[in-house]
């Protein structure tokens, strides 16, 4: 079965970074392109990077343009989302979702099919 596995959050100080990672299994890893959304208490989950298939394609939120980087390693069926100069705002726990169509809206969650469980990322001031 398919599955996606989170890991790399915590709690960092404002100006830190962190490497999210996104595991995946039960799929041809290598045809699919995978998003990372965030959902903050009371808020909707929204879009935050997206790499695709090949990891030759990449689009960012404006909110971490500049300051996140996602990149894939096909041999080790992994998404990685390295985040830096954290503010209290990137607070939220992080999702790492399949996209289900390549035609499909990158930034609606709607669009992907399988998500992991998420890793909380706690940003100090």
């Amino acid at each position: 079965q398919v599955q996606l596995v989170e890991s790399g959050g915590g709690l960092v100080q404002a100006g830190g970074s962190l490497r999210l990672s996104c595991a995946a299994s039960g799929y041809a890893f290598n045809t699919f392109a995978v998003g990372w959304f965030r959902q903050a208490p009371g808020k909707e989950r929204e879009f935050v990077a997206i790499i695709n298939y090949s990891g030759s394609s990449t689009n960012y939120a404006d909110s971490v343009k500049g300051r996140a980087t996602i990149s894939r390693d096909n041999a080790k069926n992994t998404v990685y989302l390295q985040m830096n100069s954290l503010k209290p705002e990137d607070t939220a726990v992080y999702y790492c979702g399949r996209k289900r169509l390549a035609n499909s809206n990158t930034k609606s969650p709607s669009a992907y099919d399988y998500w992991g469980q998420g890793t909380q990322v706690t940003v100090s001031s």
